[in-house]
């Protein structure tokens, strides 16, 4: 007689154990080669990682890493025989992180067990879903035309005239620097770019839903309605072009799209669709990525990130943000809308070491209530720069020509983004650390950074008109940009100076929208000096910077510091290390407002002495100074955190830094 209670049983047991529970990360402890082999071009693991990266990528982290060595363990692909092993069992995978020698996968409990016995299997991790909430505080739709403020130089920006004009994108624009030639990724909610007129025309070279695994970014059926909402909005504020409309900042550049959120009724974003589209992105080539997303409080039941989290190297989508950078992207992202709650600090992956973070400030350039603040959990300074965030102006998806008007930093990302997409595109050589360095040295609040703005306003024509010295196999050039249109072009001169002795003046040469000139020949360490003067139809002589000048120093004979506006501070300034995290070397910054004795010195978590690398009479103004990570007796220093602190009479200023061997 069978005993249907005990085949019930068994049937729930059955069905249980087939029915896929919650999202996991697999890790492998290897990829079927020695951790400590040499991954050389001759060997085959080599031969297969480069095949999955475009050339576009390739000669981008050339430039990035200046040698054709672009290879790492992280582009080595999964072992493809574990993953023929893990799918024998059942197992169907969702994306493949190779970055992180590991796969998602939604797990039963049975399947979890076997993976826990299979040798090649490292740990089996949770996948973490954020809580999904809104992001954007919506504002009014627009329907009626702005007034005649929206125009000039030829450019009718319409809504869109006080957010691109409060950072300084017009000027640009009127030189013809409109982003072409740069190709950026955005990672959002989705895209309903094809039919809305400012984004119909707009150069889409790839997009992927990483949530339904197929190239449609714009609402599916089975998406909740309105879910590509948000990622249109943010895509059109950097990226729309609609005369008398909307014109974004970088609107002529070309752009990859990537879905990453499920705002379904389970409203969740998984951490492993992020981690996979920045994998994606960066092999295909993209310069410079952007995303209006964050990561900090998730589902019940789950082990929520804290703000010790907030470290720049905990949350996989900040380590992903990272990797990306170390291949050579310029990563940028929303700080996040917690300034005026319970959280209060930067989300992930705003906390990445190298990863830009973007705060809002209203049109007034004050910062919003709302905008997230710094500093990380280690003390670093966020966000880095700002945008106007107050009443953006961008398309609203499910429309063919409809608008509105929102606030967040998640519409403060993308106008930052279109900076750097701009300043890539005037100077196509620059690598990401570059930009970086050059957005952040052109904000408005550079040398009094704080927690609240960075280093402040973000300036797309102070940043495109910065002095560039680029390096090439036998010289220097330096090269700058003019946006005034009445500039007499022949009129354009260098003056350079040693020891405040001009010691040579040269005529620089417009090649394209650039002068350039070719540094004179100097020996390897000196501090030159140098200001540019031009003339204007009205015969006035324009002095470049005013009353100051911009110095560089060769090192090395093979590398050249980008110029840097002397200013004397009022107090002593200690800036972050940089880059940081670090791995071969770093550079220690600080101004000092006189000649004064000062020590600069290493430490150790502990508070043990590990190197003094300055000590003695400072230089008024700017002083540099390198750590090889070695400590006082020549041996490299272990991965870990470090201090440094400089000493200055009973004044001691102090930061941390991460060395990861």
């Amino acid at each position: 007689m069978i005993n249907y209670r005990i085949l019930l049983a068994l049937l729930v047991i059955l069905f249980l154990s087939a029915y896929p529970q919650e999202k996991h990360f697999i890790y492998f402890k290897d990829k079927g080669i020695s951790v400590n082999g040499m991954l050389t071009k001759q060997s085959a693991a080599y031969q297969d990682a480069i095949k999955e990266i475009s050339v576009r990528a390739i000669e981008r982290r050339k430039k990035h890493l200046n040698n054709d060595d672009v290879i790492t363990f992280e582009d080595v692909p999964i072992y493809s025989n574990y993953l023929k092993e893990i799918e024998a069992i059942g197992i169907k995978i969702e994306n493949n992180l190779k970055w992180f020698n590991a796969v998602s996968a939604y797990l039963t409990d049975s399947q979890i067990l076997s993976l826990k016995s299979m040798p090649f299997v490292l740990k089996i991790d949770k996948v973490k879903t954020l809580s999904y909430r809104e992001r954007i505080i919506p504002g009014d739709a627009i329907s009626e035309k702005p007034n005649q403020l929206s125009k000039t130089n030829g450019f009718d920006y319409g809504f869109s005239y006080t957010q691109v004009n409060l950072s300084k994108v017009p000027a640009v624009h009127s030189k013809g620097i409109t982003g072409k030639g740069v190709l950026i990724g955005v990672l959002d909610t989705g895209f309903d770019w094809k039919r809305h007129e400012s984004l119909m025309s707009t150069d889409v070279i790839a997009e992927y839903d990483f949530v339904f695994g197929d190239s449609v970014t714009a609402d599916e059926p089975q998406d909740q309605k309105g879910q590509d909402w948000h990622g249109t909005y943010c895509f059109s504020i950097l990226a729309g072009k609609k005369d008398s409309m909307l014109i974004g900042p970088a609107y002529e550049a070309s752009f990859m799209l990537a879905k990453t959120e499920d705002v379904r009724s389970e409203k969740n974003i998984e951490e492993d669709n992020y981690a996979a589209a920045l994998q994606w992105m960066e092999s295909y080539g993209v310069d410079i990525t952007t995303s209006s997303l964050g990561y900090n409080e998730f589902d019940a039941g789950q082990n929520s990130y804290t703000y010790a989290n907030m470290d720049g190297k905990t949350t996989i989508v900040t380590k992903a943000a990272e990797l990306a950078f170390s291949k050579g992207v310029l990563t940028i992202t929303s700080a996040g809308n917690e300034g005026n709650k319970q959280w209060l600090y930067v989300t992930s992956p705003a906390d990445g070491f190298n990863t830009i973070a973007v705060g809002a400030v209203t049109s007034g350039n004050t910062i919003a209530n709302f905008s997230s603040r710094g500093p990380t959990f280690d003390g670093r300074i966020k966000p880095e720069i700002t945008a106007m965030g107050v009443g953006v102006f961008g398309a609203t998806s499910g429309t063919v020509n409809q608008y509105t008007y929102a606030s967040g930093t998640s519409a403060a990302a993308p106008i930052a983004a279109g900076v750097a997409g701009l300043l890539l595109s005037a100077y196509p050589e620059l690598t990401n650390v570059q930009l970086r360095d050059i957005l952040l040295k052109t904000a408005d609040n550079y040398f009094t950074p704080d927690n609240n703005k960075g280093y402040g306003l973000v300036s797309a024509e102070d940043a495109v008109t910065y002095p560039v010295i680029l390096s090439y196999v036998n010289k220097f050039t330096l090269n700058k940009i003019y946006l005034d249109s009445l500039l007499d072009n022949n009129s354009v001169n260098v003056h350079f100076s040693k020891d405040g002795v001009t010691f040579n003046t040269g005529k620089m040469n417009l090649i394209g929208k650039r002068f350039e000139i070719d540094i004179p020949a100097t020996i390897t360490g000196d501090k030159i000096f140098f200001y540019f003067t031009a003339v204007n139809n009205n015969g006035n002589i324009i002095r470049t910077p005013s009353n100051e000048n911009i110095f560089y120093t060769i090192e090395y004979g093979k590398t050249a510091d980008p110029g840097q506006i002397l200013i004397i501070p009022d107090d002593f300034v200690l800036e972050q290390n940089y880059p940081n995290p670090f791995n071969q070397g770093t550079k220690i910054v600080f101004y000092s407002p006189q000649e004064i004795q000062a020590e600069l010195t290493v430490y150790n978590v502990l508070g043990e002495k590990v190197k003094t690398l300055f000590n003695g009479i400072t230089t008024k103004g700017l002083n540099q100074v390198n750590w090889d990570g070695r400590t006082s007796s020549g041996s490299q220093a272990a991965t870990g955190i470090y201090l440094y602190a400089v000493k200055t009479g009973d004044n001691i200023f102090t930061k941390k830094m991460l060395l990861l061997r």
